[in-house]
């Protein structure tokens, strides 16, 4: 166990086991991980070399959906299971599009709220803000996120990379639904999400593997990852690949095909 200090208060990482964001990070090559993140890294680096190459289409999906967001009018968005900050961030692109819209962070990593004073470096004509909360607590979000975001305007709710880290028996699809609930019509749902679908063998180990180090990794499949999307309309091109999404929209990532991204990746609209 790890402590500092954010501000006045002080804040502890458990370093004993591994965390997914911390996991992420050292797959991007940053420092901001400890030696259980990086062990476990390796464990997963050697079921499939790739992992860090499908990291990074994950952080390029979200910006091309962003994008493409902040190009339809979207000015608002919320930001679930933010991550350790690896530029450009959310509120970067959508800023550099419209400097008035307005972001909120949400993570329950402690080392993301170490780094929120970067992450609310956005436009003065802009707001960028950073909840700390867990996405298995949706109320505590909502209520922190009414205090920035207009709830009578469109919501981007952005879920990266998250919820194959939720089980079914913390109820992803429900708390998904829940945040979707709140908010109103005109807002989008932007989610990616890993797969069993083409790696399955790999993904069985990893899923053992993880489980082992006290991380929960829940694969879902294809018809389970569009679930997220009851009620919605799907933008075109619909459920895919996440570097299948609009790739004119940004740059392909080195090392990039279509072989190596087992996970799914769509933005939805909400009536």
């Amino acid at each position: 166990m790890e402590s500092f200090m954010t501000g006045q208060h002080p804040v502890e990482i458990d370093t004993s086991r591994p965390h997914p964001a911390r996991m992420y990070d050292w797959y991007l090559g940053g420092k901001d991980n400890y030696p259980v993140d990086e062990a476990m890294g390796k464990q997963m680096l050697a079921l499939d070399p790739r992992v860090p190459v499908m990291a990074r289409v994950n952080r390029a999906f979200m910006q091309r959906a962003t994008r493409w967001l902040a190009g339809q009018g979207v000015r608002q968005f919320l930001d679930v299971g933010t991550g350790i900050p690896t530029e450009p961030n959310l509120h970067q692109v959508a800023q550099g599009i419209a400097p008035d819209a307005r972001v909120v962070y949400c993570d329950n990593d402690p080392i993301v709220l170490a780094h929120a004073a970067a992450l609310l470096r956005g436009t003065d004509e802009g707001v960028t803000e950073y909840l700390q909360a867990d996405v298995r607590d949706p109320d505590v979000i909502l209520e922190g996120a009414r205090k920035i975001l207009d709830f009578d305007e469109p919501i981007a709710l952005s879920l990266i990379a998250l919820l194959h880290f939720v089980s079914d028996e913390d109820g992803a699809h429900e708390l998904v639904g829940r945040l979707l609930d709140a908010l109103p019509s005109g807002s989008y749902l932007v989610v990616t999400h890993a797969t069993s679908d083409f790696t399955p063998e790999e993904s069985k180990a990893a899923t053992e593997q993880l489980k082992a180090a006290g991380v929960t990794l829940a694969l879902r499949s294809r018809e389970e990852f569009t679930r997220f999307f009851d009620g919605l309309t799907l933008v075109e091109p619909g459920v895919q690949v996440p570097h299948h999404w609009h790739p004119e929209l940004g740059d392909p990532i080195p090392g990039q095909d279509d072989d190596i991204i087992p996970g799914y990746g769509a933005v939805a609209h909400k009536p």
